[in-house]
C-alpha cells in the first residue's frame, strides 16, 4: 500500500507535475478577467458600478457615494479601517472631490440589464474590450477610435472644448497609456491644478483662516460674556451695556496694578535708592536693615 511505514515516498512520487510559468495566453485571459471586473465594479466598495460613476487622474472607476464615504470624516471605527483599506488603494490621487470627475456614459437602449454603455458617435458598446475615453471637464465618454475621428476640439455631446491632453483613457492597462497620465497630472500639480482643471486648494489659506474663525469666536464669545455681565447691572442697551463692561473690566485690571505696586512684600523684593539717589550696593532683601559698623573687620 505504502505511506504505512513500511515504506518512505520521494519527491517524484508525490509531486507529479513541476509547477509551470504562465503563457502568454493564460497571463493575457487573466488580465481580461481583471479588466471585466473593474469595468462592472467599484473599487473602492467592489460594489456594482452604478450612476453617478467617477474616475481619477488615472482613469480608474468608482462609485461616487464610495467616494463621499471615504472623503467624509467619521468616528466609527469600523468605517475608520474601511477607510484605511481605501486609502490604500487611491493612494494619493483623490484627496477631495476636485480630484475626480463625473464619467457620463450613455446607456444602451437595446440592452435590458443596466451598466452597458454605448459610445454616442458609433452607437458601440464600451467595454474592456474596446478602449474607451472621456473628456476633462464635462465627462462625456466616447469610443477613442471615433472621437480621434472626429479631429475636433470640441464635446461632440456638449460643444464644451477641450485639449489632446485632457481626454482619459479609461482603465488603461499599458505602462505608455500610465505613463502619459501619470506626466500629465505631474504637469497639473506643477501648475496648482487638479485632475477636474480646478485650482487646488492652499493648506495654508486653511490654517489662517482657521485661525482667524477661531479668534474672531473667542473675541465674540468675550464680548457676550461683557454684554451680559453688564446686563446684570441693570443695562438693557447692548451698546452701552459693551461699553460699561469694558470700562469696567479695565478698571479692574488698574485696581489690580495698583494693589500689586503697593504690598510692601513685593516691594521688599527690589532694592530701594538711598537719599543721595544712588542704590544700596551691599544691601539686598536679605541684609537689608542690618548695619555693618564702620571699623569692623573681616
Amino acid at each position: 500500500m505504502g505511506n504505512d511505514g513500511g515504506s518512505i515516498p520521494t519527491r517524484r512520487e508525490l509531486v507529479k507535475e513541476a509547477a509551470k510559468n504562465p503563457t502568454t495566453s493564460e497571463l493575457k485571459e487573466t488580465r481580461q478577467e481583471q479588466q471585466a471586473y473593474n469595468w462592472s465594479n467599484c473599487l473602492l466598495s467592489n460594489k456594482r458600478l452604478t450612476q453617478p460613476i467617477v474616475s481619477d487622474c488615472e482613469g480608474r472607476l468608482y462609485n461616487k457615494e464610495a467616494v463621499l464615504h471615504f472623503l467624509l470624516p467619521s468616528d466609527d471605527e469600523s468605517n475608520i479601517r474601511d477607510k484605511e483599506d481605501m486609502k490604500a488603494v487611491v493612494k494619493d490621487r483623490i484627496l477631495g472631490l476636485r480630484d475626480i470627475v463625473e464619467v457620463k456614459f450613455v446607456d444602451d437602449a437595446t440592452s435590458k440589464t443596466t451598466g452597458r454603455w454605448v459610445c454616442p458617435i458609433t452607437n458601440k458598446p464600451l467595454g474592456p474590450k474596446t478602449r474607451t475615453v472621456y473628456l476633462v471637464p464635462c465627462g462625456h465618454a466616447f469610443s477613442e477610435t471615433a472621437l480621434r475621428e472626429t479631429t475636433s476640439d470640441t464635446c461632440p455631446q456638449c460643444n464644451e472644448g477641450f485639449f489632446k491632453d485632457n481626454v482619459i483613457l479609461i482603465l488603461p492597462t499599458l505602462d505608455a497609456d500610465i505613463q502619459m497620465l501619470t506626466s500629465r497630472m505631474a504637469a497639473l500639480r506643477a501648475k496648482g491644478m487638479t485632475h477636474s482643471l480646478r485650482k487646488a486648494p492652499n493648506p495654508g489659506k486653511k490654517k489662517k483662516r482657521k485661525k482667524g474663525v477661531e479668534l474672531e469666536l473667542e473675541k465674540k464669545s468675550a464680548s457676550k460674556t461683557l454684554v451680559a455681565n453688564a446686563a446684570l447691572n441693570g443695562i438693557k442697551n447692548p451698546a452701552t451695556a459693551s461699553l460699561t463692561a469694558k470700562v469696567i473690566e479695565d478698571e479692574k485690571t488698574g485696581s489690580k496694578r495698583r494693589k500689586l505696586d503697593m504690598n510692601e512684600n513685593i516691594k521688599g523684593l527690589f532694592s530701594a535708592k538711598n537719599k543721595g539717589g544712588m542704590p544700596h550696593d551691599t544691601a539686598d532683601f536679605m541684609t537689608r536693615g542690618f548695619t555693618i559698623p564702620g571699623k569692623a573687620t573681616r
